[in-house]
């Protein structure tokens, strides 16, 4: 049996830079035909040649294969509408990041005061430029997203034309506030369909699943599955792969972030088909939702799964994924 993807979009996907970029862009450019590529390097990517510079080096790191990367620019409330219009053919989306609320974000937003941030986000929506959100406070860490939902919910009622996607939603608070806004939708990471927080730490320590915004509990996880099994039109896969080397994951001060961009499209499968969900429901979650909700159209690209056991590597040079050493009933042809 195989299962034929088209066009596979990953709309939340975490290259990094410099040698990290090198490792890692190649495996996502292998499995999907697009991505959307977060700003927060160091320093983080806010300019427009900063835009050119990044998109250049993740052309040229991937090689020969087909494979977008759709570019963001980190969210500064200092933009003006004329620089927003001198970049808005180079973009897909702006992120915006509360301050220091994840890996490199300390030059993001510290507060959500509507008149600040009013110029850019009105601007934003008059050029069409979606918002990502990086949606938690700083408060209780299992509460965060939950109390950062009436700050989605402000946005979106002020700004109803503006696009605000709620990114890597880990709540079924966040659930519940996509059919109450015409203009609020979400990406769900594969992790956090998996996974609660006693997979997490209800044991051993287990550093490769620690991420931001933390696993939550099962009846979350349940209420993003329901929603990504049937395929709801305001949700897409953005996987949040986020890769750091095994010696900053496996120590003190371990570093927030799950690495499973080779193994995505692969355990996806073999979720939907494990809960019966219809595999047409599967190529809308990882392309048709994103291309209607960005309004993109990704190179065309085949990505085919073989039923044949694949155990997960240990680590790709140096990077350990989710589940290492685990088997899995799919595999990419090839598979790498």
């Amino acid at each position: 049996m195989s299962i034929s993807l088209y066009a596979p979009l990953d709309m939340h996907l975490h290259l990094r830079d410099g040698e990290m970029l090198r490792r890692v862009a190649p495996l996502s450019a292998r499995h999907f035909a697009g991505a959307l590529i977060m700003p927060n390097l160091i320093p983080p990517v806010s300019t427009k040649e900063d835009i050119v510079n990044y998109r250049t080096r993740i052309i040229q790191s991937i090689g020969d294969e087909t494979f977008m990367p759709y570019m963001t620019l980190f969210f500064k409330p200092t933009y003006t509408k004329e620089f927003l219009q001198s970049v808005r053919d180079e973009i897909t989306a702006i992120k915006l990041y509360p301050a220091g609320i994840t890996t490199n974000s300390e030059g993001g937003v510290s507060g959500f005061d509507i008149d600040t941030l009013r110029p850019p986000l009105q601007a934003m929506s008059d050029l069409g430029i979606p918002l990502c959100i990086h949606g938690e406070t700083g408060g209780f860490v299992m509460d965060r997203e939950a109390e950062f939902v009436p700050i989605y919910e402000k946005l979106a009622a002020h700004f109803p034309k503006l696009k605000i996607i709620m990114e890597h939603i880990t709540t079924k608070e966040s659930v519940a506030a996509l059919d109450r806004f015409d203009n609020l939708y979400a990406t769900i990471t594969l992790h956090h369909l998996i996974i609660t927080l006693d997979d997490v730490a209800g044991g051993m320590l287990q550093p490769h699943l620690f991420c931001k915004p933390i696993a939550k509990r099962p009846e979350d996880r349940a209420a993003l599955l329901k929603v990504a099994l049937a395929a709801h039109p305001k949700v897409m896969f953005g996987s949040d792969s986020a890769p750091h080397p095994k010696e900053s994951k496996e120590c003190p001060g371990c570093a927030a972030g799950v690495f499973t961009a080779p193994i995505a499209l692969q355990m996806l499968a073999e979720l939907f088909i494990q809960n019966n969900a219809p595999l047409e429901h599967l190529q809308h979650f990882i392309s048709a939702n994103a291309q209607q909700i960005y309004g993109i159209t990704p190179p065309d690209k085949e990505v085919v799964l073989l039923q044949k056991e694949f155990t997960i590597p240990q680590n790709y040079e140096g990077v350990v994924p989710m589940s290492a050493g685990e088997k899995l009933s799919w595999s990419i042809n090839p598979a790498i």
